[in-house]
């Protein structure tokens, strides 16, 4: 029988073993940020982008907060980055160039509000 230890680090790395999820983790490593927002920096649906961060927050990886109508992600515990990190270094890649600006014109959340409207006016 497994070692509980062991079983629990299996687990965490199968979370991350999805792609979706170490560009969310490369996201909000650098900030927190709305389902809105990570599905314009991630070029994805916002249903799919809601999916993965159920399984992030299940995991215990990150927490939320609701802030009128949008909810805000943040990372737990920073130190999850390093694993992305090291699998970076491993497959001589990074996460984080996968993913776009921490501020989208094409999100709607209060964060990125400024930057649509000054795109607009242009």
């Amino acid at each position: 029988m497994p070692d509980v230890t062991l079983t629990r680090q299996a687990r965490l790395l199968r979370t991350l073993s999805h792609p979706g999820r170490l560009e969310i983790l490369a996201v909000l490593g650098r900030s927190e940020a709305c389902v809105c927002h990570l599905a314009a920096a991630l070029g994805r649906s916002q249903p799919y982008v809601s999916q993965q961060l159920a399984i992030l927050r299940a995991a215990g990886l990150i927490s939320s907060r609701r802030q009128g109508t949008f909810t805000y992600y943040w990372l737990r515990d920073f130190s999850v980055l390093g694993l992305v990190e090291l699998a970076d270094r491993l497959v001589g890649s990074s996460v984080a160039t996968h993913t776009r600006a921490a501020t989208l014109a094409e999100c709607g959340c209060p964060a990125c509000r400024p930057v649509a409207e000054e795109r607009h006016a242009r």
